[in-house]
């Protein structure tokens, strides 16, 4: 089992971080500066001076061959494993906004695996090539507001057979993306046959995001904030009109094409969390060491010393197991590789949480302000343990795979 760097993807590794450091960070602020500036002042949409940052860092990404690392196994793709990419998605989660400028952003990698795995030749038409292109935006909208969705079994949205359409009804939230004007595409899960066996009961369909009938009620907040210019929407729809030929795959599969395109996507979310846990670390190190307390620098202060070596020590070892998910995906496949997601998609958002949180608290009233990263950090890997499955959906899977190896023993 080789976990380590690749000789193919070194010189990516250092072109991605250098771009990262050098030319994304000093612009994030700036972008993020100008959310609510919009003439019209709608929070989502973006100003001249986001697009600009935007479009100009996505052409130099473009231009020197930085894009689109994250499909693996597609002539469309780069040509990298699972983990080659953990590396280069580690450096992309150290700031907000560059993972969009590499076009290896959530939700839109989950969708093109959709499309270009399942997806008919139309859809790939009129859809993935403007994706992978960086032109649109998409959403994966499935999470509900009146059941568990975290048993996607129970997802109650309803799709009736009508003709040659199939007419949608229901409500959705905490669908990311859908706020953003650049937003083409809603891959949706609905319930077409509640009779049905547990997991043939749903299908998953592909829309345009503008079809009649859709209606965003509401952005959820985080802790209070609203995430933009990004977002996560309340959805409303009414009688939404969507072709038969809109079915992914086949009616009554849309559980089995939603485990193809989670496993990607969950871990994707882990190797960025730990970069974000870098990036806690390397603040936490330098305040440390350039602020002084009682008359000793803050890092030799109480047990700091302690902490920055168990952040160390704590971020290595999520790394390892995040590397180990990735292997599994790349030789066994992402439904063999499913307990190990399940472990590093707990263990990522959980060590990223407590290094920045320990970062915060080493900055003072800074960590918690908007003078720094921490506070904006520690709500997106907080958000983590929810999205893609909450921690204990998770540990019920790798307890479940952890029984079965005994369940024929005599005791």
């Amino acid at each position: 089992m080789d976990l380590g760097m690749t000789e193919r993807v070194k010189p990516l590794i250092e072109k991605v971080r250098r771009m990262v450091e050098e030319e994304i960070a000093p612009l994030d602020a700036e972008f993020h500066a100008e959310v609510g500036k919009h003439p019209t002042g709608d929070r989502f949409r973006h100003t001249d001076r986001q697009l600009e940052i935007l479009d100009g860092l996505k052409a130099k990404a473009k231009e020197r061959r930085l894009w689109n690392f994250w499909l693996t196994e597609s002539e469309r793709g780069y040509g990298l494993t699972t983990v080659e990419y953990a590396y280069l998605a580690e450096e992309m989660g150290k700031v907000g906004i560059a993972a969009e400028v590499f076009n290896c952003n959530a939700p839109d990698t989950g969708n093109m695996e959709v499309l270009e795995r399942y997806g008919e030749a139309w859809m790939k038409e009129r859809w993935l090539g403007r994706l992978l292109e960086g032109e649109i935006r998409s959403a994966y909208v499935m999470t509900e507001p009146d059941v568990a969705s975290s048993d996607a079994a129970q997802l109650a949205f309803e799709a009736r057979r009508d003709g040659d359409d199939f007419v949608l009804n229901g409500e959705k939230w905490w669908i990311s993306g859908a706020g953003d004007p650049r937003c083409a595409l809603y891959i949706l899960m609905a319930c077409t046959d509640p009779e049905a066996a547990k997991h043939s009961r749903h299908t998953m369909f592909v829309m345009d995001a503008d079809t009649p009938g859709i209606e965003v009620l509401r952005p959820m907040q985080v802790f209070g904030q609203d995430d933009a210019p990004h977002g996560h929407m309340h959805l409303r729809f009414t009688d939404v009109r969507v072709p038969v030929r809109n079915v992914v795959l086949g009616e009554g599969r849309g559980f089995e094409v939603a485990q193809g395109r989670l496993g990607p996507g969950r871990i994707h979310h882990c190797m960025r969390a730990i970069g974000q846990a870098e990036k806690a670390l390397q603040m936490m190190c330098r305040r440390g060491l350039a602020r002084e307390a009682f008359g000793k620098r803050i890092a030799e202060l109480g047990a700091n010393f302690d902490i920055i070596a168990n952040a160390r020590m704590e971020i290595e070892m999520a790394r390892l197991l995040c590397l180990k998910a990735a292997w599994m995906m790349d030789t066994a496949g992402v439904r063999a590789a499913q307990p190990w997601i399940s472990k590093i998609k707990v263990v990522a958002p959980l060590m990223a949480g407590k290094v920045i949180d320990e970062a915060m608290q080493l900055h003072g009233a800074a960590g918690i302000s908007q003078d720094t990263d921490l506070a904006h950090m520690w709500t997106h890997v907080r958000t983590l343990r929810f999205a893609d499955g909450p921690d204990a959906v998770h540990r019920r899977q790798v307890a479940r795979a952890e029984l079965r190896k005994y369940a024929n023993d005599k005791v």
